[in-house]
Parts: structure tokens; sequence; C-alpha cells
């Protein structure tokens, strides 16, 4: 496999944009290693720091009791197992940090402080360390002790009650969205607070809230109550913004996903599905109209649709320019011709399954593309490589291994 993703005169390692760059991952589960897993891909040198006899808990999401969560999401990173609730494994740990330029954690606030690890003693030894400390309500506030999950947060936060059917309960997402969204703000922070210490300044702390991440991209949400005094009902696929905007069945049980969210591709759908005189029709002439009037407007829509297969449907729209495209399951997904065509998907070698199909990086750099340097660590298969830097040779290995220390 070709690991740039542009250029076939690039050297991924010698030449990624964060070569040199040391971060240790304290973090487990999802947020924590979505931040690294960015940074990885673009050179950063990760090191995952975990349980000797559990490893991140990220390891035990098994399909197929296979770990396949971990394996994508710790792609280009070394594994270190090292238990530093004793002694002799935090002053490792210490003499880790003293090395680096970044360091992850999602421990409940308060407990880094407790391990003697708080930040104004790692920076007595690492003044420009960035600690990233990844939490469900944020390091200060009335809920900074509290353990929060991603489900609790996409509760609270008003995104589960906009989300599902009128008539159906809230709907919480199908994956770890709050702690994705939380982790690509995480990347980008921690590389504004390395920008801060390349031009002389200190490290600092980056304070990432589950929570608070969740809540910005919701929208307008708070001020769209104060200007209505209204919280909006959840309108299943389709949307209180523009119309029409809905998931829509075809004659073969297959379904496409239409958004006309500007006046051109309105009058562009209503040309298509023969119904050209809803274009001068007061009440689906403007997107604000076709939002009120969405009850009369989606069923015809929806006639239009039901009529076709979704084959013909996506070709009727797309000779057309109407922003109309196919619903894919994960099967229609990896055999889509634009995936393959775009490497969206790719292989990265495996131990158990030969090779295994996970995302492309999705940030395309043209001069210094990210790179798939490695697979996923085995627990601890980064030991002697981390360690000998610290004056750790075979022997001394052999003991931490011998007293569970690694």
């Amino acid at each position: 496999m070709d690991a740039s993703l542009h250029r076939k005169d690039y050297e991924p390692e010698a030449r990624a944009p964060l070569n040199g760059v040391r971060i240790i991952d304290l973090s487990r589960l999802v947020a924590g290693n979505v931040v690294t897993h960015v940074l990885a891909d673009f050179g950063a040198d990760v090191i995952k720091v975990e349980d000797p006899k559990r490893g991140d808990d990220l390891r035990h999401w098994r399909v197929e009791n296979i770990s396949t969560f971990w394996k994508v999401y710790s792609r280009n990173k070394r594994s270190l197992s090292l238990d530093y609730r004793n002694e002799e494994g935090l002053a490792l740990l210490r003499r880790l940090i003293a090395t680096a330029d970044v360091l992850v954690e999602n421990f409940v606030p308060g407990k880094l402080e407790r391990l003697g690890l708080a930040p104004d003693v790692l920076w007595g030894a690492n003044p420009k360390l960035v600690i990233a400390r990844v939490s469900g309500w944020g390091q200060s506030g009335p809920f900074a002790g509290k353990p929060g999950f991603g489900s609790l947060v996409e509760a609270m936060s008003g995104f589960a009650a906009m989300n599902g059917f009128p008539d159906r309960p809230p709907v919480l997402p199908p994956l770890a969205l709050a702690d994705m969204i939380t982790g690509l703000y995480g990347a980008s922070a921690i590389m504004i607070a390395l920008r801060h210490v390349e031009r002389g300044g200190r490290g600092q702390i980056v304070d990432l809230s589950l929570f608070e991440s969740m809540l910005s991209i919701l929208g307008p949400q708070a001020a769209n109550y104060r200007l209505t005094g209204k919280t909006p009902e959840r309108t299943g696929s389709r949307s209180n913004m523009t119309a029409p905007r809905n998931v829509y069945p075809c004659s073969d049980g297959k379904y496409v996903a239409l958004s006309a969210s500007m006046q051109v591709m309105a009058e562009r759908l209503f040309r298509v599905i023969g119904r050209p005189e809803l274009i001068d029709d007061p009440r689906f002439s403007t997107n604000t109209a076709r939002v009120a009037n969405n009850d009369l407007l989606d069923p015809i829509v929806a006639e239009f649709m039901a009529r076709h297969t979704q084959e013909q449907a996506l070709a009727l729209f797309g000779e057309a320019g109407v922003t109309v495209g196919p619903v894919c399951d994960a099967a229609e997904l990896v055999a889509h011709p634009f995936v393959r065509e775009r490497e969206c998907l790719v292989e990265l070698p495996d131990a158990e399954m030969g090779s295994l199909p996970m995302h492309n990086i999705p940030v395309r750099l043209s001069e210094t593309p990210g790179a798939l340097m490695r697979p996923a660590p085995e627990l601890g298969a980064d030991n002697a490589e981390i360690l000998a830097p610290l004056g750790i040779d075979q022997t001394a290995l052999a003991a931490l291994r011998e007293r569970g220390v690694i």
C-alpha cells in the first residue's frame, strides 16, 4: 500500500508535518483516542500509555471478537503498557512526560492532581508542555467532578430532544458523536497551543468538555428559543429551516435523500417531478413558505419518488443538477464507485484479518499529506523502544515486567 495519499515522491515518516511532536496519551475510549488519532495520521509520535493487564477500554469494543474500534482509532500510534498506580511506574511516566510536547488525559477532573501530576508540577520539569484535559463537563463548574459519558452529554445538550420523530421518544445517536466531535476540536486546539509554544510561549491547559463541544454544533438553538419562546419539535429527517428535505422510499425498497435548501434547487426539483407550476405557487415559492407548508409539499415529492427506483431517481435528479443522493448501508458504501475511486476507504495490514478496511485520512494536504505508517499496536508492543532512551535495557525491562510495572 502506498502510504502517501497523493504524491509519489513524499517520504511520510521523514517529512510528515508533525514529525518530532511527541504526545503522551493517557486517555481511554473515544474522545482522547480521536484527538491523538488525527495528529498521529500527520506524523506525531503518539505513545498510548495503557494498563498492563487490560489495556485501553477501546480494545474491548469487539465485533466477532476483533477490536475494530481500537484498530481504526489507534493506527500510527505506539503502545506502552505501564502501571502508573505504583510509584515505580509513576516515576517512569513522569520521566516520559518530561520528554513530550503534549499530554492528553480524560480522567475525572482532579485525578491528575491526585496522581501527583498536577499541571504546575509537570510544567516545573517541562514548561512548554501542552496539557489537553478531556472530560464530560469541563474542568470547572458544578458538574466538574461528575463522570460524563457522551450519551449523557448528547441528552443534556439538546441534541436528543431534536433528534427523531415527533410521535416517538428522543433518540440518541448510534455512534459516539459527542466524543468524536470533541476529539476533532481537541486536535485543532492542541495545534493552536503548540503554535503558541513555537512562538515563544509557555505550555497551557486545553480544557475540552464533551458537553460544550456537542452544544456548539447544534446551531442557534438558544437564540431561536429567545426569539420564539418555543422549542422545536422533532421532525425526523425533515428540517425546520429548509424544505423539501427528507429521506424518501423508492419503488425498489431503497431510499434517496433530498435537500433542496437553495431556491434554485427547489425550482429544479419542481421541474423534474413535472410540477413547474409550484415554482410560482405562493405556498411553495419561497423557502419560508415551503417550510410552513411542508405537510403539503412533502407528500408530493414522496409520491414521485415512490414511482421510481433509486437508480432512476438518481439519474433524473442528477441530470437536472438537483441535490439528491442514495442512502447507503455498509455493504453499499464499500462497493460504491465514488468511495472506491477516491480511495475513501483503505486497507491497513492486520495480524488477525490480513488487512483491515478503514477510513482514509479525510483531510488531504497537497504538499504534506498524512500517511498510514503502521497498524494499531498490540498492548505493550513498543515498551522496549519507548523506554530505551530512559536507560531501561532488556534486563531492566524483564525486571519491570516481573514486578507488574509494565
